[in-house]
């Protein structure tokens, strides 16, 4: 494998934690609204990654350099967590009012995780980029 192979497996994994780190974003902005721009309840979303060959397009077959991909972001079908709030203007008959169906510790659990691996992938750039450069001044 050479070093220019881990820049794009870096760069994969790197693309694929930014995406993941703005769906998580969105979860936690939204977490406490009661209804979105459309009236509906908000519901979560979760990234799924997928292994690719990094040199040609298409899934990977167990051969080759492999880096990842988001090959979708899910709906979380979850029902909406119910809040009893008789006051509250959007509250139904019964006084529940619906909330997304959010885990806020969760959602900061996979934020520090996505931020963790999108550093990961960062510090691995940083250090084949400085391993060409030290390899570069050899020859001089």
């Amino acid at each position: 494998m050479s070093l220019f192979s881990a820049f794009r497996i870096a760069g994969s994994g790197a693309t694929a934690q930014g995406q993941r780190l703005n769906t998580v974003a969105s979860n936690l902005a939204n977490a406490d609204s009661a209804a979105g721009p459309d009236g509906q309840v908000y519901k979560a979303r979760h990234v799924i990654f997928e292994a690719v060959k990094v040199d040609g397009a298409g899934p990977a077959n167990g051969a080759g350099v492999q880096g990842v991909k988001v090959s979708q972001v899910t709906v979380d079908n979850a029902p909406p967590r119910r809040l009893h709030d008789p006051k509250h203007p959007l509250a139904d008959a019964d006084g529940y009012v619906s909330l997304p169906n959010v885990n806020v510790a969760e959602e900061m659990v996979n934020m520090i995780s996505a931020a963790r691996s999108y550093e990961n992938n960062i510090e691995v750039m940083n250090t084949a980029r400085s391993l060409l450069t030290k390899t570069l001044q050899l020859g001089n």
